[in-house]
């Protein structure tokens, strides 16, 4: 939970520093101009990957599977959309990483074993 408020911290200073400098090499214009066009270009992604997710998902169900792998996909499009929402370089290069699937790979595996730990600590219960 630290890290969680240290990183609600550090990552707008970051960004806000990236959009300084920004504006100081490439002018105000050019770097609002980028903003919104990474805006635009994320609610189109996330649109496209969430209606993608939201196909796979249904397609595992009426197989009579569990879409697991859908789910942790859905949560990587949900959150990958809001950071392109929110201005900033930084968090839209995590935002568009978190929106292409081939590498949201590496932050499955990351939510995977978060809830592995969490589940082997006893923080969550599976109820059968």
């Amino acid at each position: 939970m630290r890290y969680l408020a240290l990183l609600i911290i550090i990552i707008p200073a970051i960004d806000i520093g990236f959009l300084l400098l920004s504006g100081k090499v490439i002018g105000v214009l050019p770097t609002i101009t980028l903003i919104i066009l990474t805006g635009v270009i994320g609610a189109y992604l996330a649109k496209r990957e969430g209606l993608q997710t939201l196909r796979n998902a249904q397609g595992q169900l009426s197989y009579g599977q569990i879409p697991g792998e859908s789910i942790l996909d859905g949560i990587c499009v949900l959150v990958g959309g809001t950071l392109l929402l929110t201005p900033g370089f930084v968090t839209d290069l995590v935002g568009f990483l978190l929106l292409l699937p081939a590498s949201r790979r590496p932050f499955k595996f990351l939510m995977k074993n978060g809830l592995r730990k969490w589940i082997e600590k006893g923080n969550i219960k599976i109820i059968n």
